[in-house]
């Protein structure tokens, strides 16, 4: 019987092997598991070991099926990548980390999590271990607040008058996925048919209740602790938020300019990374005609220069005002 379920794509596969080079063997951490396309791939080349990680219960389904295959190679913990620096597992000689921050095709149509706008029901929207739901954000949170939720993690340019419409439809009624959309397509008046009308919407709702922006920044930072002299760090991002964060803490950490402004550049320490491509690695023709999905995504990359443990990032204090709004979660 053939599956009517759209084949998997790990997004810039071929890209990041020849990055972190598994041929060579060692140890890989990947970030992301999901439907585990990037793990198989590693796990294919002999003296290999994969340590994945997946917020997400139903990730470990995937992940047991490999556990059989291999045992003595693969290790799979149900955790965020924010908690990659207490993995209670050896993590020595790590030779390349993957981040991939898209959400897998299983995940989108799982009418449990809610992601999709073309979803229907209670507004969820959690992929594992989380504090809130969407629902309780539309349904709790003050309309400044969610204004700026929509305009910084969506980039709705109309964020205000659907967040005034939602303020007033709540007094009523609790609002269901449907309800949101409908809502937002009666209010936008400026339609692009290119995207869907909750696209930006729904990108905001996924971005604040999985706290993705503090998620993220604190992985790459414990990434950065693990990772061993001449490891890979490989991210691949899907849209402008998750991109800004990563290039300027990629950017900051391989110029000696960005250590401190006030200290002689000879007397700098030197820096924590070093990057080989300073412009983002996007899909070929043939993988967007076998993908489209893969059209946003973009791979940025370095390498670790030194073994060294401890270093400073303004990371943090450059994207404060974001860190700022996702911390109106704490109210829920």
């Amino acid at each position: 019987m053939v599956s009517d379920t759209p084949k998997h794509y790990p997004v810039l596969l071929n890209e990041i092997i020849s990055i972190i080079t598994p041929q060579h063997g060692g140890t890989f951490i990947d970030c992301t598991f999901g439907q585990g396309g990037y793990t198989k791939k590693i796990l294919s080349f002999e003296d290999t070991k994969v340590i994945a990680l997946d917020r997400d219960l139903k990730s470990k389904i995937k992940a047991d099926i490999i556990i059989d295959q291999f045992r003595d190679r693969f290790i799979f913990k149900n955790k965020k990548f924010s908690q990659l620096d207490n993995l209670k597992v050896k993590t020595e000689n790590i030779k390349g980390i993957v981040f991939d921050l898209g959400y897998s095709y299983s995940q989108i149509k799982d009418p449990t999590k809610g992601l999709s706008f073309n979803s229907t029901g209670n507004l969820n929207m959690r992929m594992g271990i989380n504090d809130f739901s969407a629902k309780d954000v539309i349904k709790k949170l003050d309309a400044s607040e969610l204004e700026k939720i929509f305009k910084y993690f969506g980039e709705e340019k109309e964020a205000k008058k659907i967040v005034a419409n939602i303020i007033k439809k709540r007094k009523n009624q609790e609002i269901s996925t449907e309800d949101l959309v409908e809502l937002i397509e009666k209010t936008k008046r400026r339609k692009n048919y290119k995207i869907h009308s909750a696209t930006k919407v729904f990108q905001a709702l996924r971005i604040f209740v999985n706290k993705e922006i503090s998620e993220l920044i604190n992985g790459l930072i414990a990434a950065s602790k693990i990772l061993k002299k001449d490891g890979v760090l490989a991210v691949v991002t899907f849209h402008s938020l998750e991109d800004k964060i990563v290039k300027y803490f990629f950017k900051s950490l391989s110029e000696n300019k960005s250590v401190s402004r006030y200290v002689p550049k000879l007397s700098q320490p030197d820096t924590l990374f070093k990057m080989i491509e300073k412009k983002p690695i996007v899909p070929s023709v043939k993988e967007l005609k076998e993908n489209v999905p893969s059209r946003s995504a973009k791979l940025r990359y370095v390498i670790k220069k030194n073994d060294f443990y401890s270093f400073e990032t303004d990371v943090f204090q450059k994207f404060e005002n974001l860190i700022k709004i996702e911390n109106f979660g704490n109210k829920l």
